[in-house]
């Protein structure tokens, strides 16, 4: 089984609406030393073995469902789940 970790975030050329509030936020609370905030979404799947490479899943599923390549970019992180 496969533990795989789905990080998704806008594009840096994306303005990010939420990001700036957090920012603006921060800065209110005194930490003018806080440059930039970008907020994004994590995901968490596991993954049963098969035939099918699971990079290639996890490609499809991102770019299909959880991402929206447009203004998103994605990285993830696999890793083997060791069964009990």
């Amino acid at each position: 089984m496969y533990f795989v970790k789905v990080y998704v975030t806008y594009k840096d050329s994306v303005l990010d609406p939420q990001g700036e509030a957090v920012k603006g936020a921060v800065h209110r609370l005194g930490y003018d030393e806080i440059e930039d905030v970008r907020i994004g979404k994590y995901f968490e799947i596991k993954v049963a073995k098969s035939n099918r490479p699971v990079e290639v899943m996890i490609e499809e599923v991102c770019d299909k469902l959880l991402a929206n390549v447009n203004m998103e970019t994605y990285r993830y992180e696999i890793s083997t789940l060791e069964e009990a």
